[in-house]
C-alpha cells in the first residue's frame, strides 16, 4: 500500500511539475524612453519619447513627430522599410520608409465602408492588419488599393493585443489566443488564462500574465514559464533569443536557453 501511494505522488508530481525556460543575464542599459518599440538585427533601437518615435544606430539618431494626430499609440517596426505608426485617437497610420520619411497616410475616417480601428500590425506586401472595433473582427487592409483582402469571423471578447511576423497574424483577447495565417485562415486557438500582452520571435510566443513571462513554442499547446529575475515589466520583447525586459528607464537582456 505505501508502495502505491508513493507511485501515486510521484506521478502526480512528474503531472503537474512545469518545465521552464531559463535566462542567463547579459546587461543592462539606461535608457530614457517613454516606449521601448525594438531592437533589430543590426542592433538598432526603436523607441518614443515625448511622443516622438526615434530610431537609432551607431552612428545617428532620426526622429519622426506628428503633433497634428495626438499621441501616438502604436509603432511596429518589423518591416523597418515600411514602418506604421498608429494614431488612435484620429484612426489614422502613417507609413514610414527606413529613413523615417512618411510614405503613406491612412485616415480610416474617411474610408468607404469605414472603418473604425482600435489596433493596426504590419502585414504583408502593402497591408496591414487592422481590428475593426464596429465590427469586432480582424481585417487584412490593402492601403494602396484601398481594399479589404480578408476578414475574419467576430471575436466576441475584448482585445488585448495585436502582433505578426512574416507568415502570421497573433491576436489576444480576454478569452482566447487567435493565430491566423495569412489567407485568414485559423491556424490555432488558446484559451487565454490571464495573459494580458504578447511578444514573438520565429514564430514562436512569448505571453506576459502578472509580472511573469511564458513561453508557447510554435505548434504546441502547453506553456513554460520563463525564468528571470521578479523585476517589474512593463514591456518586453524578443530579437535572435535574446529577451528585452523595459522597466523605469532600465533596459535588461537576458539569454533564453531553448533546447
Amino acid at each position: 500500500m505505501m508502495y502505491l501511494r508513493l507511485t501515486f505522488l510521484f506521478i502526480s508530481i512528474s503531472i503537474f511539475a512545469q518545465e521552464s525556460i531559463e535566462t542567463s543575464f547579459i546587461k543592462n542599459i539606461s535608457i530614457d524612453a517613454d516606449t521601448i518599440i525594438g531592437i533589430d538585427n543590426f542592433k538598432t533601437l526603436f523607441y518614443t519619447r515625448n511622443n516622438v518615435f526615434y530610431k537609432k544606430t551607431n552612428n545617428n539618431t532620426s526622429n519622426y513627430s506628428n503633433l497634428q494626430l495626438g499621441n501616438i499609440y502604436s509603432v511596429n517596426t518589423f518591416n523597418s522599410l515600411k514602418t506604421n505608426i498608429f494614431y488612435k485617437d484620429f484612426n489614422t497610420a502613417i507609413i514610414l520608409d527606413n529613413r523615417l520619411a512618411e510614405i503613406y497616410k491612412i485616415d480610416f475616417n474617411n474610408l468607404q465602408p469605414y472603418k473604425n480601428v482600435s489596433r493596426i500590425t504590419t502585414g504583408p506586401d502593402n497591408t496591414l492588419w487592422v481590428f475593426n472595433q464596429d465590427l469586432q473582427q480582424l481585417e487584412l487592409y490593402d492601403y494602396k488599393a484601398n481594399i479589404t483582402r480578408i476578414k475574419t469571423l467576430p471575436t466576441t471578447s475584448k482585445v488585448l493585443d495585436l502582433k505578426s511576423d512574416y507568415n502570421y497574424c497573433y491576436l489576444l483577447t480576454l478569452n482566447h489566443l487567435y493565430i491566423y495565417n495569412y489567407f485568414g485562415s485559423l491556424i490555432s486557438k488558446h484559451k487565454n488564462s490571464g495573459y494580458t500582452a504578447l511578444a514573438t520571435y520565429n514564430e514562436n510566443i512569448i505571453l506576459k500574465k502578472e509580472n511573469t513571462l511564458y513561453y508557447l513554442k510554435k505548434g504546441n499547446k502547453d506553456v513554460m514559464p520563463i525564468s528571470i529575475n521578479k523585476n517589474l515589466i512593463n514591456q518586453f520583447f524578443v530579437t535572435n533569443e535574446t529577451l528585452y525586459i523595459y522597466h523605469n528607464k532600465n533596459l535588461q537582456q537576458f539569454q533564453l536557453k531553448i533546447n
